[in-house]
């Protein structure tokens, strides 16, 4: 009875390894039908910016119903092309990921179409503690003496936020933007259109600049009007109607009308009825 027991597990494990390697054949059999392309891909980490030669490109087969758009696959033709992004080792080479032909490496190779690069001053607090990296968004912050009439002695101390959700392409001489870890620099450079690029070279001219990182998926806008240092420490504001008021001159002001004098009165009685009136006099 032992014997049966063994021999039949002998054959169901021989049937299953038979279908097994069935499976296998014919699975290996579909994947050599399917038609593959060579395409281009990073053999190495490339940071953006960089010049691409031979040594950091490799060639992989992909299947031709599934190539990426923009795969591209003369290596040669790669030569001196420019990253507009960082890329990891593996990763396809697409056109879109490239700049023009031409195009040389470096900062200005990244820059967006229609934005500007602006460098700004800043310390280990102004920096965000070293926590404003490559790729990474901030706000711009003013801190500045507000004009009033033009001197701006008499005016109030305002901070005030003046740019939003701004990229930051580099720090110091640092475009990468795989690290993490924070570094304390002198210098942070911003990506902005060149409307902003005007509001920041002005607010930097006129007050003290502060960055505000941000998180990256946030792209929500936030319009203030700034607070003062009055606002601050909670001094009671005028009313508005009333400030409007001691604005007007006084020719704008409406007169009061003045009101009419009376004069003396006399009581009529009238004879012929006997009734009584009062009638006065200007």
């Amino acid at each position: 009875m032992k014997n049966v027991k063994a021999f039949v597990f002998l054959l169901l494990a021989i049937a299953t390894g038979l279908a097994a390697a069935f499976y296998a054949a014919s699975w290996m059999a579909q994947r050599a039908n399917v038609a593959a392309n060579k395409i281009i891909v990073a053999a190495m980490d490339i940071d953006p910016g960089s010049k691409l030669n031979p040594e950091m490109l490799s060639t992989v087969d992909w299947p031709s119903n599934a190539l990426p758009p923009g795969a591209l696959q003369d290596i040669k033709q790669m030569q001196d092309r420019v990253v507009k992004v960082g890329l990891v080792r593996g990763e396809a080479i697409l056109e879109g990921k490239l700049a023009p032909v031409g195009t040389r490496g470096g900062l200005s190779a990244v820059i967006a179409d229609g934005k500007r690069a602006m460098t700004v001053r800043v310390n280990d607090v102004v920096g965000v503690a070293g926590f404003a990296l490559p790729g990474t968004y901030v706000d711009v912050m003013v801190n500045a003496q507000q004009d009033h009439d033009g001197r701006s002695s008499d005016g109030k101390h305002i901070s005030k936020t003046v740019l939003e959700n701004v990229l930051v392409l580099a720090v110091a001489q640092e475009a990468s933007r795989d690290d993490t870890k924070p570094k304390v620099v002198s210098a942070v450079t911003l990506e902005l259109s060149l409307e902003d690029s005007e509001k920041l070279d002005l607010a930097r001219s006129v007050g003290t600049l502060s960055l505000v990182l941000r998180n990256q998926i946030d792209k929500k806008t936030v319009a203030t009007g700034g607070i003062t240092k009055g606002e601050l420490f909670g001094v009671v504001k005028a009313p508005v109607e009333k400030i409007v008021a001691e604005a007007k001159p006084a020719a704008a002001r409406p007169a009061r009308p003045k009101p009419a004098r009376s004069g003396p009165c006399v009581e009529v009685i009238h004879m012929q009825d006997g009734s009584k009136s009062l009638s006065c006099f200007q």
